[in-house]
């Protein structure tokens, strides 16, 4: 069978028919069945991971959309906003913190140097592991 095949009939377009015709007692008995296959698919089909540069607090809220109502995890790179002073980047941070403390999303620093500080942001819908 296929690839196009199998993708046909688990999505229903397409139903195979087995038939069997004998049985133990050497009658010819003719049985038609379906056979069923099971898929488990996730509460959203798939998960866009953004990767943004904010450069002001509007982008921040951006972002916020982002993980809060549409789930989407985002990978942030604090360091234009670093760079415009420590206001805010202390807000961007308090931005972080609401999204964590009341709506369960997971933060982790990816990276930091002179001129990167990457943070993943994940809605709580998506797991993220740190594994050392």
């Amino acid at each position: 069978m296929s690839f196009t095949d199998t993708l046909k009939r688990s999505l229903g377009f397409e139903e195979e028919i087995s038939t069997n015709k004998s049985n133990n007692f050497g009658g010819n008995v003719q049985r038609n069945y379906y056979t069923d296959d099971v898929t488990i698919s996730p509460e959203q089909s798939f998960y866009e991971i953004v990767l943004i540069r904010p450069k002001s607090l509007d982008d921040m809220n951006y972002v916020v959309d982002q993980v809060v109502e549409e789930n989407n995890p985002v990978i942030l790179d604090l360091s234009f906003i670093e760079k415009k002073g420590k206001r805010e980047f202390r807000m961007a941070g308090n931005k972080l913190k609401y999204i964590r403390e009341h709506h369960g999303a997971e933060a982790f620093l990816l990276a930091q140097c002179k001129n990167k500080n990457l943070i993943i942001v994940a809605p709580n819908r998506v797991s993220l592991m740190k594994k050392d």
